[in-house]
């Protein structure tokens, strides 16, 4: 898996980031505070100076894309890592889009805008459903999929439970992305969101354990 154009491409956005950061901040009055987190009904209940605030985003894509740069060298499968490249690569790009996305959230009142934590929760959503349509094109990887003691050391198994997971993550980003637009209350959304998520990890654990046991008994 080529790694490199990727994390030129994060670097370069990283820095971008940081630049952005330098500006804003430099417009503010000295000890201004921005938002670093949002409640369930999206009201700011924590902040931070703005240039730290600003940079955190900035920061966190550019340790991340260092990581995802390190995995393939370290994956013992390396005759396998190109057929989990699509899932790699979707969340990688994704995260990168999730972190301009919040540091622009976290600027938004100093640029007299409006942006909610709704559209982050869309942000999320959209990436599930990239990386639950890429799960089934993968194979066996100790960085990459979805990993238990039986899809790692049984092909088929992974195959199977791959697709019945990448299909799972696909609707628990759509019903993010619902959630995101649809009047319900905060513990709903709170409820959606976690009754989501832990369907499409459950249910693939569940299953790859099951196929497993059929295999042996």
């Amino acid at each position: 898996m080529n790694v490199r154009g990727l994390l030129v491409v994060n670097m370069l956005l990283a820095a971008a980031m940081a630049g952005f950061a330098w500006w804003i901040a430099a417009g503010l009055e000295n000890g201004a505070e921005l938002p670093i987190h949002w409640n369930a009904a999206g009201e700011v209940d924590r902040s931070a100076p703005a240039l730290f605030a600003l940079l955190f985003p900035a920061g966190v894509s550019m340790l991340v894309g260092l990581l995802l740069a390190a995995t393939p060298y370290l994956e013992p499968l390396q005759d396998r890592l190109e057929a989990s490249a699509p899932v790699a690569r979707a969340v990688w790009v994704g995260f990168m889009l999730l972190m301009v996305y919040l540091q622009l959230m976290i600027a938004a009142p100093a640029l007299g805008w409006r942006l909610g934590p709704d559209l982050l929760l869309v942000g999320v959503g959209a990436l599930l459903v990239m990386v639950g349509n890429s799960l089934p094109k993968s194979r066996p990887s100790f960085f990459v999929g979805i990993r238990t003691p039986w899809t790692l050391t049984d092909t088929d198994n992974w195959i199977a439970t791959h697709r019945i997971g990448g299909k799972l993550m696909m609707v628990a980003g759509g019903l993010l992305v619902l959630t995101a637009f649809v009047p319900i209350a905060p513990s709903g959304k709170v409820a959606t969101i976690i009754a989501a998520i832990g369907v499409s990890v459950v249910i693939p654990f569940t299953y790859s354990w099951w196929l497993w046991r059929k295999k042996v008994s």
